[in-house]
């Protein structure tokens, strides 16, 4: 597609943008109104899987797409994508109970994937290497432009406006991205002698779910050795040296095994796993911390979490420029993932909303130096023809672990928050409801869980409609829950902070290869060569950045 004029790639562009933004506001605005909708809908106890159902389905949608849109085109996966995404918004918008709305997000997580794999790859379809840099730059700007508002205005309209509205305010954008993609972006044809690897896909998504299932069942709804939780252990183990086999034998494998030969490769997918481990589980349940604990509205708990996105934009973009003009990367990540320790060690001990905010700052800043290298030390690694299937498999091990990580906080947190709960109601603080009339404390204990505490509105209500003697009561038994649901989260921001440390110890054994300055070939892992110089490297080194 490098023939078009430039006025059709820039229409183009704008339209692969436009979904790409829908994707990103719908999967951003709901993070700060998350807690209020799932405690409307009566589902705390299923929390978790709003989340990983989402991360679960674009995971696969990311690895299998990649792959089949090299055989048959980028144009129909997006205009697929896009129909997804606007189906299971609006489906969620209509949910009625938890189990609704877990199933709709994920048919959204599906979209999503698609969305997020072919959007990248097609930017390859329309520049050549030496003009992709501006144009990843500009695509990443979308995700950070929708990380920044996301939130806030998710917050804001759900304290103002029904929560259904959250799923459904952006779907005429999506109408028109589809409408210009389908009549502005060319057809491309399917590449002769290429085989769909089917069996690959299959044991692929057979390993990928029930590890998801064990991880987020185990400690909560089934003990860690229930013959549940060990039967599924057994099968993603079974399932994932099948599809290591079906791989190596594979013509067309939809991840090559041979990439893991590299070490550089092995590495940097291992650490951004723990990475993401550790951080997505802190950041879903910083909301719990602001809103639970603090008592503030889902509006300004956005701007809480606002300082995060901020200075991880602002500094992923000057890390990526940093790392072009010195053509070396490792010193970032040295510098970067201690300084991401630093702020969730900061979350472990957080009493204020400014404590909050610095967090957020100091952690945005570290995320932002940290992760870029990653993806950049991968794609330098191999030769050019393969940064597509290099891409997919670090994506894949980022969202495996961002999954796997917020289903371990969630068992965590479920288990200690019951025993925190149990200790903070039975305390000598307590509220004595003996001398109480017997129907009102039945009611009043009903308030005795931290879900209450997200819908704050409900709290309000009730107090003001409670009896004058009665209200000092209820007020304490609200401050001993929170009291409670703030020493399980410094829990689970220490559980954050201990696999960090973990990944910054891998660190130290990621290799540093020189950076190439061409797409020709990729020099041997450990030799000092891969000379052989172009113009145009640092222009595909920012691609590796911000893929």
């Amino acid at each position: 597609m490098e023939h078009l004029s430039t006025k059709r790639k820039v229409t183009i562009m704008i339209a692969i943008m436009a979904a790409m933004f829908f994707a990103a506001i719908n999967q951003t605005i709901v993070s700060t109104a998350m807690p209020r909708i799932i405690s409307i809908l009566d589902g705390m106890d299923y929390y978790t899987w709003t989340i990983n159902i989402y991360l679960l389905t674009s995971t696969i949608a990311t690895v299998l797409v990649g792959k089949l849109s090299d055989m048959f085109g980028r144009k129909p996966f997006l205009l697929i994508g896009i129909l997804f995404f606007m189906a299971g918004a609006f489906l969620t918008g209509t949910s009625d109970n938890v189990f609704q709305f877990i199933t709709y997000r994920g048919i959204q997580g599906i979209g999503a994937g698609i969305i997020q794999s072919t959007a990248f790859t097609a930017v390859g379809d329309l520049f050549a290497p030496r003009e992709r840099g501006k144009w990843m730059g500009l695509m990443t700007a979308v995700f950070g432009f929708s990380s920044v508002l996301g939130p806030t205005l998710g917050g804001y309209l759900v304290d103002h406006m029904d929560w259904h509205w959250l799923f459904w305010i952006f779907l005429p954008l999506g109408i028109v991205a589809f409408i210009m993609i389908m009549t502005l972006f060319p057809k491309t044809d399917r590449k002769p002698g290429e085989g769909i690897d089917y069996l690959g896909s299959l044991f692929m998504t057979t390993t990928i779910v029930p590890l998801l299932l064990a991880f987020s069942w185990a400690g909560t709804t089934y003990a860690w050795g229930s013959a549940q939780i060990l039967w599924l252990l057994a099968a993603t183990v079974v399932s994932a040296i099948i599809f290591v086999i079906v791989e190596m034998k594979s013509r067309n494998p939809i991840l090559p095994m041979h990439l893991f030969k590299n070490g550089v490769v092995t590495i940097s997918n291992i650490i951004g796993f723990i990475m993401n481990f550790g951080m997505m589980g802190a950041m879903i349940y910083i909301s719990f911390f602001v809103q639970g604990v603090m008592g503030i509205s889902p509006t300004y708990a956005g701007y809480v979490t606002l300082p995060m996105s901020i200075f991880m934009v602002v500094t992923s973009a000057l890390t990526g420029q940093w790392i072009a003009k010195i053509g070396k990367y490792k010193r970032f990540a040295l510098l970067g993932v201690p300084i991401m320790i630093l702020g969730m060690a900061i979350m472990v001990f957080m009493n204020s909303v400014w404590m909050a905010i610095v967090a957020m700052v100091i952690f945005g800043i570290g995320l932002g130096l940290g992760m870029p290298v990653f993806s950049l030390a991968t794609q330098n690694a191999v030769p050019h023809k393969e940064l597509g299937v290099v891409t997919a498999s670090s994506q894949l091990f980022r969202n495996l672990g961002g999954t796997i990580g917020v289903a371990v906080m969630g068992t965590v947190m479920s288990n200690s928050l019951a025993k925190n709960l149990k200790a903070a109601m039975t305390s000598s603080s307590a509220p004595d409801f003996s001398q109480v009339d017997p129907q009102m404390a039945q009611q009043l204990s009903a308030f005795a869980n931290p879900q209450t505490l997200m819908n704050k509105p409900l709290i309000e209500e009730t107090q003001a409609g409670l009896p004058a003697d009665i209200q000092p009561l209820f007020a304490q038994m609200i401050q001993s829950i929170r009291d409670a649901l703030g020493d399980t989260l410094s829990l689970v921001f220490l559980t954050g902070t201990l696999v960090l440390i973990v990944s910054f110890l891998l660190v130290f054994f990621l290799k540093e290869l020189p950076l190439r300055t061409t797409n020709q070939a990729a020099p041997a892992e450990g030799t000092p060569g891969g000379k052989a110089q172009e113009n145009g490297a640092v222009s595909q080194q920012k691609v590796g950045l911000e893929s």
